[in-house]
């Protein structure tokens, strides 16, 4: 069998909620470049992947964009799929006759959603445009002047538009005032705003309960006393600790209990997480994010059998700049980090600079930089869907 790992991007709403993924799959055994190979490539997934570990393991209660080739769409392979989990993407290169055309609009009658890839107008995708539900639209391959001329050829068309490759925030607003629906693209990952935006009281609060908690020398007295004084960290660190996420055999009542049963790096990990997501009211995909690429690092870590506890630390940080709105080395530089973590995150040095590179590549699907010592592409997608899942159960524990 071949050896398939996969990977999964954002779509958003206006609002940057989470809609659905786009999923992005690779097998080792398959030339996308041809025809064949790419319908293997789906069939395989579908088939070996994506109902095996479940389309919930993998995004969540969200949809599933699958792409879809010539043949696949021929051979109806999306009948195997459940029509209100996945949308129907059909690529730029699909070759558009009247089999195609019948085709799609029969899973359209049974409820399927159909998204047109890469569209530009044209006489031969003019009859999907009459069904289908959603457009998307290269920005960064059409530029904004071409982008708003198509937008508004489109306007006589019942469709929602997906704006993909969208790169910065001032391109999301500018869509967003055209009336595109939903937004593709790494724009969550960056700073909305580079210059002028300073930490408030609370953030700077929580800022320094993050340099306290990753302080070498912190002893669980001191983490007793911090949490003890703050209502709100206590009563979610017994809420965390009191969930079915640890499935104890008795319930804790006092923070010196919980702190104890956790163990300093468990109890650090939390209010790493917790401190982070307060620092901020962006999207939960944005925390969650983080999440992810921190669990990831520390997979890498543990696969390499590197003992260091600095991984984690090193994913979630990656993401400061998305959560605090400012450059990454100006928010890193408020907190007593030590010279290795920071040369990790922000230029990649290290072991853990390479487990970050690599967790980023994997998120932006770079295939060509997906590598971390010897370990194989499987095992490293193996790695991602376990950060995913374990993401999702603490984002259900720290709210």
């Amino acid at each position: 069998m071949a050896d398939i790992i996969i990977g999964r991007q954002q779509i958003f709403d206006q609002k940057l909620n989470i809609y659905a993924y786009e999923l992005l799959f690779r097998g080792n055994d398959f030339d996308l470049n041809h025809s064949d190979g790419a319908t293997q490539a789906t069939n395989q997934v579908i088939t070996d992947t994506i109902l095996e570990l479940g389309l919930n393991a993998i995004v969540g209660p969200h949809k599933a964009f699958i792409n879809f080739t010539t043949q696949n769409i021929l051979d109806k392979t999306p009948l195997h799929l459940p029509k209100d989990r996945i949308v129907i993407e059909v690529l730029e290169n699909v070759e558009i006759d009247s089999r195609v055309v019948a085709n799609l609009k029969e899973l359209s009658t049974l409820g399927y959603i159909i998204a047109l890839d890469d569209f530009v107008f044209s006489e031969e995708w003019t009859p999907l445009v009459e069904f289908a539900d959603i457009i998307k639209l290269d920005i960064l391959e059409m530029g904004e002047s071409k982008t708003r001329a198509l937008i508004n050829q489109l306007k006589p068309y019942n469709v929602q538009l997906l704006a993909e490759k969208v790169e910065t925030y001032s391109e999301y607003q500018y869509l967003v005032e055209l009336g595109c629906d939903y937004f593709q693209g790494f724009f969550f990952n960056k700073p909305n705003i580079v210059s002028g935006k300073r930490v408030s009281v609370n953030q700077t609060a929580a800022i320094q309960l993050l340099n306290t908690v990753n302080n070498p020398d912190v002893e669980f007295e001191d983490l007793t006393k911090i949490i003890s004084l703050d209502v709100g960290l206590s009563y979610k660190l017994l809420h965390y600790i009191n969930s079915a996420f640890f499935s104890l055999p008795n319930k804790v009542s006092s923070i010196n209990h919980a702190i104890s049963y956790l163990g300093l790096k468990e109890i650090k990990r939390w209010i790493n997480i917790l401190t982070l997501a307060s620092l901020s009211n962006k999207p939960e995909a944005v925390m969650q994010n983080a999440l992810i690429r921190g669990k990831m690092c520390e997979e890498l870590a543990a696969l390499s059998d590197n003992k260091s506890d600095n991984f984690f630390l090193i994913g979630i940080l990656s993401n400061l700049d998305s959560l605090l709105d400012m450059p990454l080395d100006e928010a890193l530089s408020q907190l007593p980090l030590a010279d290795d973590i920071v040369a990790a995150i922000l230029h990649k040095k290290g072991l853990g600079g390479e487990a970050l590179k690599c967790v980023i590549s994997y998120e932006h699907w770079d295939i060509s930089s997906i590598a971390f010592k010897d370990i194989d592409q499987s095992i490293i997608g193996d790695a991602y869907i376990r950060s995913i899942n374990w993401a999702k159960d603490v984002m259900g524990n720290i709210n």
